[in-house]
């Protein structure tokens, strides 16, 4: 019999709901049952899919209330909550509107004129979405909508964490025939994501580096693509002639929307020397603005730690900062407030690499700042991690700004703004270094790469080829 899995809820630290992850046999039955299924979605054609999809976006979208309601309970944030149902429901008009033209097939002649090639695409049957507990809702989707519009099948393996937004979801899809075969959500801890693997033909995973690791080593056994966007430890560079008003504004936003709980946060601050004392006084001054969502979703912008064990890593890395030097100017501990855990916006200064808070992924509303004597130092600083996900650079002008971004270790560098690709998702990117592998989950490669191309190379003459044998 499979153990059931008690989730807590974050913001009273009580375990109010249950899932029951299935059995390995019953998860093949699901994965069976969706790869029986893709063949008739694929052949919907791609103006079939995005009707039944937008059908079911109709469908959540009378039940945005209940699904609201999952989302805060999942992760006590109401604000990001609601920003994050509109960002999904946004993504669907967006893949629906691109889909047809990336989807299209072409034909034209080839340097051998009695040679013509046709090109089409042809989907993965099954695809596996394993999501994080962070943005449930939308991380969970990034991958699945145009996976769908491909013409795939789809299972996602919510994290077990954040799983309650599932339920909605799934009383929306039994009202549309089409699209309740072919997309199917388990609920299950770890172990159910790794049986997941053995069962598809593309994997996606969101989520630390460590469980990126046994993704892409799974995968490779079995011979799948795995695409993978795993941890950051993003920088922000502040040049002298930046606008600190901005920079600051930008910056905070960028540290902690979400309680910092996002791999685009900025999670550690370069500053030139210069402008270094303004620039901290003034993030600390706006930081002191922020209030807890305590005691209730409308009290402040700043949620509570959502997974219990994060709590533990933002505390320990606080801690041993202190240890070491590390000077705190507001926040600064984790409290029990209620049952949850909670963390205010917290600044740091006298920071070096030696600390945690400078190397390792935080995951809270942590915002180290460090002074650098010279650009070139600025940017030995902002590559020397083992991530390389995002970034930002501020400067007087674009020019000046993108002059230092071109030369770090990043997929996605925010100019004189912080982690736009948390609302941006036009810009195909790449993850550096161990913060992810595989195609880029933004822009037209998102949809194209749950597809194999296939070509047609048609002879349009009846004569014998120069090169065949006399």
């Amino acid at each position: 019999m499979t153990k059931k899995i008690e989730v807590r809820n974050p913001r009273t630290g009580k375990f109010d709901y249950v899932i029951i992850p299935p059995p390995p046999r019953l998860l093949a039955q699901q994965c069976n049952r969706a790869r029986r299924a893709q063949s008739r979605w694929q052949d919907l054609g791609v103006e079939g899919r995005i009707a039944a999809i937008q059908q079911w976006k109709q469908a959540i979208l009378s039940r945005r209330e209940q699904l609201t309601e999952a989302l805060v309970n999942d992760t006590g944030r109401l604000s990001i909550s609601i920003l994050e149902i509109d960002s999904f429901v946004n993504s669907i008009d967006r893949w629906c509107g691109l889909a047809p033209e990336l989807l299209q097939e072409t034909a034209k002649n080839t340097s051998i004129p009695f040679i013509s090639l046709q090109q089409t695409t042809v989907p993965y049957t099954l695809v596996g979405v394993i999501s994080p507990w962070n943005f449930p809702l939308l991380l969970s989707m990034i991958d699945t909508i145009p996976a769908l519009l491909a013409g795939c099948a789809v299972v996602v393996k919510p994290s077990e964490i954040a799983p309650r937004f599932v339920a909605p979801l799934l009383i929306a899809l039994n009202e549309v025939p089409e699209l309740r075969d072919v997309l199917i959500f388990v609920e299950g801890g770890g172990e159910t994501g790794a049986n997941l693997i053995d069962y598809v033909d593309l994997v996606c995973f969101t989520g630390s580096v460590a469980t990126g690791r046994e993704v892409a080593q799974a995968a490779a056994r079995r011979f799948i693509p795995a695409y993978l966007e795993l941890g950051g430890k993003d920088p922000a560079i502040v040049l002298e002639s930046a606008n600190i008003e901005l920079a600051t504004s930008a910056i905070l936003w960028g540290a902690v929307v979400n309680t910092g709980q996002s791999c685009l946060s900025i999670e550690r601050i370069y500053v030139a020397e210069s402008i270094f004392e303004d620039f901290y006084h003034k993030l600390v001054a706006k930081a002191h603005r922020l209030q807890l969502a305590h005691p209730t979703v409308e009290s402040g912008e700043i949620g509570p730690i959502i997974a219990e064990r994060q709590a533990g890593i933002i505390n320990d890395h606080l801690l041993e900062a202190v240890e070491k030097g590390a000077v705190i100017h507001c926040g600064g501990k984790v409290e029990d407030l209620g049952g949850g855990w909670w963390c205010r916006p917290t600044v740091l200064t006298n920071v070096n690499h030696s600390m945690k808070v400078m190397t390792e992924e935080t995951f809270g509303p942590i915002m180290p700042v460090m002074s650098f004597a010279t650009v070139e130092e600025a940017i030995y600083l902002a590559n020397n991690s083992i991530y390389g996900l995002s970034a930002a650079v501020f400067a007087g002008t674009a020019a000046e700004a993108l002059a230092i971004a071109r030369q770090l270790k990043a997929g996605a560098i925010s100019i004189n703004d912080a982690a736009l690709t948390a609302l941006m998702h036009e810009g195909e990117k790449n993850a550096f270094n161990f913060s992810g592998m595989g195609a880029s989950r933004m822009g037209a490669a998102a949809l194209k790469r749950f597809t194999r191309k296939q070509a047609f190379l048609i002879k349009t003459n009846s004569t014998s080829d120069p090169w065949w044998f006399e």
